[in-house]
């Protein structure tokens, strides 16, 4: 191949080559052409046009929402056997449990039960047996166990005066407030009700789950405004007071305050 001027055709540069030559380039440039349709062809445009990745997608995506599923699933029932199982503390029954799978699926640390069927040595009995009988069980644990609750601001669930204080020695774990019939009752701090309901000793019963493992109690309601899964700001009007159930002398409130398991004093923490 030889390059001229234009104007007068003088001879500028050769290039020379040869069949081979020729062939070479002709193979290498189809070879390029090839790679890069194959990268295409299995990368963007298989995204566009072919229906396997498209499906592929499809069946990861239902995968991933079936492992949610069950997630979810076993999250709802560990919560509704906490729901019922909080109803029959409330209520007043006794729980049974069948197997040992669901004592660990309602409690978080297992405990052992064999420990009731073990043959005690006459000292470890009459040391039981002195241990039971001390008063440290009957005594509220101290508030330094709580200070979780310290900074926190609760609203007084209703204006009143108290009739019976907290007693846990007489069973008694809350305080009884004593106000106007048809008074409002409020949530002391926000949190989600998990039982709206009536018990034959209660009556119309409220109980509410905060933050940080803490429960309210609202007992001898005349009518709820709150149903299951309702989340509450404090302050909220979440009842009626009222004269019901079996359990009360009068109108008036049975309010408890329950704290990782405890029953704490409601007039430590809260202003009536």
């Amino acid at each position: 191949m030889v390059v001229r001027n234009e104007e007068n055709l003088e001879e500028k540069s050769t290039i020379g080559f040869t069949y081979a030559w020729v062939l070479g380039c002709s193979l290498f440039i189809v070879i390029v052409i090839f790679v890069v349709s194959l990268l295409l062809a299995r990368s963007l445009l298989a995204q566009w046009f072919d229906p396997r990745v498209s499906n592929r997608e499809t069946q990861m995506e239902l995968y991933n929402l079936a492992l949610k599923i069950d997630s979810l699933s076993e999250e709802l029932e560990y919560k509704d056997d906490y729901i019922d199982h909080i109803k029959h503390i409330f209520g007043g029954d006794s729980i049974v449990y069948e197997t040992s799978k669901e004592i660990e699926k309602i409690v978080p640390n297992k405990v052992s039960l064999q420990s009731k069927s073990m043959d005690l040595t006459p000292l470890d009995y009459q040391f039981r047996k002195d241990f039971e009988q001390t008063e440290v069980l009957g005594k509220p644990l101290a508030n330094t166990r709580y200070s979780e609750l310290s900074e926190t601001f609760f609203y007084s669930p209703i204006t009143g005066f108290i009739s019976e204080h907290y007693d846990p020695k007489k069973r008694h774990y809350g305080v009884d407030l004593v106000t106007k019939t048809n008074e409002p009752v409020k949530s002391i701090a926000s949190g989600t009700v998990i039982i709206s309901s009536w018990t034959q000793d209660a009556g119309y019963i409220i109980v509410i789950q905060h933050s940080e493992n803490l429960i309210s109690v609202y007992k001898h309601n005349a009518s709820l405004l709150k149903k299951v899964g309702s989340f509450v700001s404090a302050g909220d009007i979440i009842a009626i007071n009222g004269n019901s159930g079996e359990m009360t002398t009068g109108p008036h409130l049975h309010f408890e305050l329950w704290f990782k398991g405890n029953s704490l004093n409601p007039e430590e923490f809260v202003t009536f």
